[in-house]
């Protein structure tokens, strides 16, 4: 196949990596399965011919007791190791350290472990797997470092794209309020649902009292203006526009309420329901509101995935079209991407999304590409400002590139 562009082979070769950690995840929670029905099968018949060449040995050899129980506990504990059972190994795809912070596997779903409850036999295991097709995942490993205060956010997590290894973090299991960074997944839920671009939405005062009485970012969209679905995708990104954000909620459900429904649908399908739940389409506060950082940035590879998703989240500045009251448009900005962009993080920071409430401090979730072409998606959380925030980036990244 022939590509026009840079762009195009390196999202290509992505989505093979992709494919290739989706077909070892399946293969991995077969032989899961068949470890669960036929594993203390097994460990019964080794451990029972252990005991009878136990008894063998002490009838032949007297005051061989202590040995016999030797060698039977080798043999139990020798099964147990060539099955990854309980013996202090990591079976693979689980975290290689035990003090790590993430214990998701890194071929099931995010926050779904290897060791957690699975198939009852190799059909179920299989049939599970078929369910996690549409799941991105990640995990820690032997290399993975810890942040410590010199990142200032209190949350954090940097993943290279092209192994699913996770290369630092922090706290990055812990419960957080995602703020705007939120309107990741929404962007992503509504782009799957979209058809026409160029259709319009009338905005109206359920839009902008919505984002008027909680305090949001806004585009600036008027009563009764007739925007198109494209601005609001734009608009929800760009400014984090909570008037934009809850139209477009409306123009692809019908209300916020049954959108959010449909979001917490996409959190489950990507296997990340367990510590992820949206109640809002927009990161307004709640405490039933609520995702980690490692959840965010599988979110965040997802929408990479998504073309529409990938435009918007990487666009700079966009002005929205002319309408009755704004002629001559809105111009927006992403005024993440335009404040790193001229700083030294060993390459380029593609798409980002900010967020920012009282409980949640200053927060991001960005996606970078070093000057070798490898690929990363950093997440951060409660960083004490918008710059700190933003150097916590640039940090990760700099470290990530060995500049």
């Amino acid at each position: 196949m022939n590509y026009e562009t840079e762009e195009e082979k390196r999202r290509a070769r992505r989505r093979k990596l992709i494919e290739e950690r989706k077909r070892k995840s399946r293969r991995l929670r077969l032989i899961y399965g068949y470890i669960r029905k036929f594993g203390p099968l097994a460990a019964g018949i080794f451990a029972t011919a252990a005991l009878v060449t136990a008894g063998v040995n002490i009838v032949r050899r007297p005051g061989a007791n202590v040995q016999a129980k030797q060698e039977q506990q080798e043999t139990v504990e020798s099964f147990s190791e060539e099955n990854g059972q309980e013996t202090g190994q990591p079976v693979e795809g689980q975290s290689a350290s035990p003090s790590s912070e993430i214990t998701a596997s890194a071929e099931g779903a995010g926050g779904v472990a290897l060791d957690s409850e699975g198939a009852d036999s190799p059909e179920d295991a299989q049939g599970e797997a078929g369910t996690l097709a549409g799941s991105y995942s990640a995990q820690a490993t032997f290399d993975t470092k810890q942040i410590g205060a010199e990142v200032d956010s209190s949350h954090a997590i940097l993943i290279d794209l092209e192994t699913g290894n996770i290369l630092a973090q922090k706290a990055a299991d812990a419960i957080i309020n995602p703020a705007s960074m939120t309107k990741v997944l929404t962007v992503l839920v509504a782009a799957e649902h979209v058809n026409n671009l160029d259709d319009t939405f009338t905005i109206t005062l359920n839009e902008t009292d919505y984002s008027y009485i909680n305090d949001c970012s806004s585009v600036g969209f008027a009563e009764n203006e007739v925007v198109t679905v494209r601005d609001l995708f734009y608009g929800t990104i760009l400014p984090s526009g909570g008037d934009a954000a809850a139209a477009l909620a409306a123009y692809v459900a019908g209300s916020r309420e049954a959108f959010v429904d449909m979001m917490n649908e996409k959190l489950e399908e990507l296997g990340l329901s367990d510590t992820a739940h949206m109640t809002n389409c927009v990161g307004i506060y709640d405490e039933n509101h609520y995702c980690t950082v490692y959840d965010m940035a599988m979110i965040m590879e997802a929408a990479l995935d998504n073309d529409l998703c990938r435009e918007v989240l990487s666009a700079h500045t966009y002005t929205t079209s002319s309408t009755e009251q704004h002629p001559e448009g809105i111009t927006i900005s992403n005024w993440f991407l335009r404040r790193i962009e001229d700083k030294d993080t060993g390459g380029e920071v593609i798409c980002a999304k900010t967020g920012y409430v009282n409980e949640a401090g200053s927060c991001a979730v960005s996606y970078g590409r070093d000057v070798n072409g490898r690929e990363y998606i950093c997440v951060t959380a409660d960083a004490d400002g918008t710059w700190k925030c933003i150097y916590d980036h640039v940090a990760l990244y700099k470290e990530a590139s060995g500049t």
